[in-house]
């Protein structure tokens, strides 16, 4: 069985990362800490702690552990609570040193960057896209350093595809939402001004996983970026209707239709055959226990 590092994995989307993953591969979860020797590890599953922002620690554990794959998770994932420098800094520190060790490990590669590389979703003023539906071609114009961390992260992908030969995907997700506790439908009944900064696009975690899985089943040919998105807004309204009513206007490049989301995963479906499964109707009130990392 292969061996598959997941870095972030005691995080609030990286443990469905984890227990997704776990059984098709021997997975190392990689994170600040570890749960100890006193506790039950689950088949499959084994923690390592590291910084992975102190190059030595990830490049020797990458090197000791030689991974078929990686999939990097970890990082702060918001410019609001902690200061920027320490975003941008540790998020790009962590993503150069993780994807180079992978790089050199030979591993292929699959790493979180986001919608935010856009810049929307922190922007002091909300400005329309210059397409509908946004597509992985369209411009990067971040004005913040989680946004800006990600499109750096993205250049080191690309740099390692180009320097080791390994490809690498970096998944841009929407916001990330769990069964049962789908906090865009609380924004949705603020009005439209909450969700105008990512034009109301939301993925269900279990659609990421899915992603993921297939774009390390099935990697491409050196580095691909793609969208993880729901195939629907989460207003329950016309995508363009919401666009026109926030903004006063569209995009003159404008196909969407009824709910369609405004992030496009034709590129996701075309690399791997992917399209997401869950919506915000079946899901936003579904009963499904988080996943435990742990043996029972």
């Amino acid at each position: 069985m292969e061996t598959l590092l997941v870095t972030g994995g005691r995080g609030r989307s990286g443990r469905w990362l984890v227990d997704g993953l776990a059984g098709d591969y021997d997975v190392v979860c990689v994170d600040y800490d570890q749960p100890g020797f006193e506790v039950a590890e689950r088949p499959h599953v084994d923690f390592r702690a590291a910084d992975l922002t102190e190059r030595g620690e990830a490049l020797d554990l990458l090197s000791d552990l030689e991974p078929d794959a990686v999939v990097h998770w970890a990082a702060i994932p918001a410019p609001t609570r902690h200061p920027g420098g320490r975003v941008f800094e540790t998020n790009l520190l962590a993503a150069y040193n993780v994807l180079v060790g992978a790089g050199r490990a030979g591993a292929r590669t699959v790493w979180a960057s986001s919608e935010s590389a856009y810049g929307w979703a922190f922007a002091r003023e909300k400005t329309l896209p210059d397409e509908l539906p946004i597509t992985e071609s369209h411009p990067m114009r971040p004005e913040d350093p989680y946004g800006t961390s990600k499109v750096a992260g993205e250049e080191v992908g690309k740099m390692v595809a180009r320097r080791y030969g390994t490809p690498v995907t970096s998944v841009r997700p929407s916001w990330i939402q769990y069964p049962g506790e789908y906090s865009c439908r609380t924004v949705a009944a603020e009005g439209l001004a909450g969700g105008a900064g990512n034009f109301w696009s939301y993925v269900d975690v279990r659609d990421v996983v899915s992603l993921v899985e297939r774009a390390l089943e099935s990697p491409p040919e050196g580095h691909e970026a793609v969208h993880a998105a729901a195939a629907d807004n989460y207003l329950g309204r016309p995508t363009v209707d919401a666009v026109e009513g926030f903004f006063g206007a569209v995009p003159d490049e404008c196909t969407l239709s009824g709910e369609a989301s405004a992030l496009s995963t034709a590129k996701a479906e075309e690399l791997f055959g992917w399209t997401p499964e869950h919506t915000w109707r079946e899901s936003e009130e579904e009963t499904v226990e988080t996943p435990s990392l742990l043996a029972e």
